[in-house]
């Protein structure tokens, strides 16, 4: 080759390498130090559009407090994944095991972990969890305030089945409805109310705890004895319909009660038409407990927050059955002077009817996609952000899983949700589904409107479309995994890489634009 032309390459290379060089940052970013609501939309303090991209965190183990083991090791680790937030389980038992009297320890061990949030710039939700209400079951509720009237406790071929079986979960859920007295008497939700207020008041002014879920999954209790036979008529219907074969009641029970003939029988809930069918079947029954129970107890929290915490977000969750799609009714508690609450925002849950089986792998598309335009319709209905406060619960299933993960997320970003996958456990970092689908380029940040954002498994490719706003100097921040894989040729010259220190993953600083200016940005990994 000639040598003239030799140099000549040298020098293009050695020009673009310092091109790249120089977009590299080494300093700190600045992370927000706060997060808000403002219509529909989450904001930092710049006025910046922010996606919640978070993780659940915390142990539903009373041997172990109710505490997840990891120390400040998991919050650093998290932050260097690109998580910008988590949802932090905490435990009625472990907060208030005697009525009235409140478990400092307990608090000062969920302050250590907010702090070690703080130090790796996560922001925090607290949720309040139950599982089938109460500690005598699985978690939530303590002994005293679980009153059953004797009634015997059921379990099925999985684990949430009790919710539909046990007549003790179900009365434990009709007694904290109904405010039910307890040994002190007092009522069992006037107590969560005021432990709610205990919790705001030590936070209110903790910027990295954000807000407060109020309650993980409200279950309607008695009703549900209604629930299971409409349902598995409209099945039967179904089946008729489609099929000309008629099923009696035996058959209809025995095709539900065990795991392996229900996961077949889903083969006929593969089309949105034939999904809702069965489902909506539920709307009627779902709405009567929302607009009723599960309002008057969100509004009864919400004054008790209010009294001590102004500023903080309420999540507000829609009921159990409307985690599988069924239309919800909820709607934004009101202040003390009547008007409607403006920091409030609408957390649902999302998960296909496969989840927490062996089949979880075999999560089907359209029902899913079903659920999650069910959340957007009602979250554009309530003009609220939506923060999809658990979905996905992959745990340890193989990379037959990966599929699933990485549709689900195309979902969360093709509607701007944000997002807390349900769990974190040791070692997730090291699974498929993490590696191949939580693990991605998105915009944290977004310094004016997010019109769309979204990466591309099969492309490696991520886009992201915004208009612009001079209303703040502070830059949009994209988290980039492995910049190695990334071309950097194509960053816009605007722009700057800070990395991660220890890592190899960055965030991607753009430099505000003009408003009303709209931007695309498109970065090429390689596969």
């Amino acid at each position: 080759m000639n040598v003239s032309i030799l140099l000549r390459q040298l020098l293009v290379i050695t020009s673009l390498f310092l091109v790249v060089s120089c977009n590299v940052s080494d300093g700190n970013t600045t992370f927000p130090k706060k997060v808000t609501v403002k219509g529909d939309k989450f904001i930092d303090e710049h006025g910046r559009q922010v996606i919640l991209n978070g993780i659940n965190v915390g142990s539903k183990n009373k041997a172990d407090n109710y505490l997840y083991k990891g120390g400040p090791e998991l919050y650093k680790l998290l932050k260097e994944q690109g998580f910008n937030s988590i949802r932090f389980i905490i435990i009625w038992d472990g907060l208030e095991p005697e009525p009235g009297v409140y478990n400092e320890a307990y608090l000062e061990e969920i302050d250590q972990r907010i702090e070690w949030a703080t130090a790796n710039n996560l922001f925090v939700v607290l949720d309040m969890h139950q599982d089938l209400f109460s500690v005598n079951y699985s978690d939530g509720a303590p002994e005293w305030a679980t009153i059953t009237d004797g009634k015997k406790h059921t379990t099925g071929a999985i684990w949430s089945d009790a919710y539909m079986l046990s007549e003790a979960v179900q009365t434990a859920f009709d007694n904290f409805w109904n405010n039910t007295p307890a040994v002190d008497g007092i009522g069992i939700q006037d107590h969560y109310a005021k432990l709610w207020k205990h919790i705001a008041k030590r936070y209110a002014n903790n910027p990295t705890v954000i807000g407060y879920d109020i309650m993980n999954e409200p279950f309607a209790g008695s009703t549900a004895q209604m629930a299971m036979p409409a349902m598995l008529k409209a099945y039967g219907e179904l089946v008729y319909k489609t099929q000309g074969k008629i099923m009696s009641e035996f058959e209809l029970l025995m095709t539900w009660a065990d795991e392996s003939n229900r996961t077949k029988a889903l083969d006929l809930l593969s089309t949105e038409e034939n999904y809702s069918y069965v489902i909506d079947t539920l709307y009627e029954l779902n709405k009567e407990f929302e607009t009723t129970h599960l309002q008057a107890m969100y509004q009864r929290v919400a004054d008790a927050i209010r009294e001590v915490d102004q500023n903080s977000i309420l999540f507000l969750e829609h009921s159990y059955y409307s985690n599988m799609g069924v239309p919800c009714s909820i709607e934004r508690v009101k202040l003390k002077n009547g008007q409607a609450d403006p920091l409030v925002a609408y957390a649902p849950h999302g998960y296909d009817l496969v989840t927490d089986t062996k089949d979880a792998a075999g999560a089907n598309s359209e029902r899913v996609k079903f659920i999650y335009n069910r959340i957007k319709e009602k979250g554009e209905q309530l003009k609220m952000p939506v923060w999809l406060g658990e979905w996905g619960a992959y745990y340890s299933h193989g990379d037959a899983i990966v599929p699933v993960a990485q549709y689900a997320i195309s979902l969360i970003e093709k509607h701007k949700f944000g997002q807390a996958y349900w769990s974190y456990g040791q070692g997730a970092e090291n699974n498929g589904y993490f590696k191949g689908a939580l693990l991605r380029p998105y915009p944290a940040y977004t310094n004016g409107k997010l019109l769309s954002y979204g990466y591309n498994h099969d492309t490696s490719v991520f886009e992201m479309a915004w208009e612009g706003s001079l209303k703040t100097k502070e830059s949009t921040m994209v988290f980039i995994p492995d910049v190695n894989r990334l071309n950097k040729r194509e960053l816009p010259m605007e722009s700057k890489l800070e990395l991660l220190e220890g890592t190899r993953h960055a965030w991607l600083h753009i430099k505000p634009i003009e408003m009303g200016v709209k931007r695309k940005l498109i970065l090429k990994f390689l596969q």
